[in-house]
């Protein structure tokens, strides 16, 4: 399985429009890695991707990804969605459209039937944005919830996060490997055995440090700590299930941290570093 990292940043892309911190300043001076898209992986194998966050336009160009069939999504979140337009820009064909010719080839939008009523209540004043784009043809629904199987041997299982949100996290699954794509809302992380000795966990969700931007201390009451990971939940979830390396992505610029930065940060910790975009990964 081959994935790319098409964006790590997080609810805010990375460098945040006006602002004049460090980490915004030299994103922009110098781009990728640097500048951060946000949050969503692709798998080549299957031309699939998970998330639509507001900039996945310039995630997908900057990957140099020229296909699409398969859009999965783990949340409703508008930093995980609001980019769905991706679907009219890559299907709708205007000039087709008005010769009353239609896609041949609509995108299937996988979710769990929670997950699916979420992102199909998305509307404007017309109505729902999914029930447009399956109403001219872009896409085709599906509702996914166990598992999605591949000719390939690909086989991805909807793991959800038992709380009160409909949110999944994702195990893919070829000739014996396991990537785990965990990236939001994921705090109270599922007691799955199928996560067991996974080759990747890929993980948003996450504060790096306690020290975050503009000096903020997250002491140890901190709420954020009932909201978010710490690098020691993550080394919690990695002993639990004994898995062998870890990413950190969704690196939000609240964390005021440089690529550079997070680079010296992997020397600290044993099979654990952090994503940017464009990054690849093969098992």
């Amino acid at each position: 399985m081959k994935f790319i990292v098409t964006g790590s940043g997080g609810c805010v892309s990375i460098p945040r429009a006006l602002c004049q911190c460090k980490v915004c300043v030299e994103a922009r001076q110098k781009g990728v890695p640097y500048a951060r898209c946000g949050c969503s992986l692709y798998l080549k194998d299957i031309s699939l991707l998970v998330d639509t966050p507001e900039d996945i336009n310039i995630a997908l160009n900057n990957a140099n990804i020229n296909s699409l069939d398969y859009i999965l999504y783990s949340h409703w979140d508008p930093d995980h969605t609001l980019g769905m337009r991706i679907i009219e820009q890559i299907r709708l064909q205007w000039l087709d459209y008005y010769e009353n010719k239609r896609p041949e080839n609509p995108i299937r939008i996988c979710c769990s039937s929670g997950v699916m009523k979420d992102i199909s209540g998305i509307r404007n004043i017309h109505g729902s944005f999914m029930d447009y784009y399956e109403y001219m043809g872009l896409i085709k629904r599906e509702i996914i919830e166990n598992k999605i199987d591949f000719n390939n041997g690909i086989s991805i299982t909807f793991i959800p996060i038992l709380k009160d949100k409909n949110v999944d996290i994702f195990l893919f699954e070829q000739n014996g490997k396991k990537l785990v794509f965990a990236p939001c809302d994921c705090k109270d992380f599922p007691e799955n055995d199928n996560i067991n000795n996974a080759d990747i966990l890929l993980i948003g969700n996450t504060f790096v440090g306690n020290m975050l931007k503009n000096n903020t201390v997250i002491h140890e009451q901190h709420p954020l700590r009932n909201e978010l990971h710490s690098i020691e939940n993550i080394l919690e979830i990695k002993k639990q299930y004994k898995i062998k390396n870890v990413i950190i992505t969704h690196l939000e610029e609240d964390w005021g941290k440089s690529y550079d930065e997070y680079k010296n940060l992997e020397k600290e910790y044993e099979n654990i570093i952090f994503a940017y975009d464009g990054m690849e990964i093969e098992l």
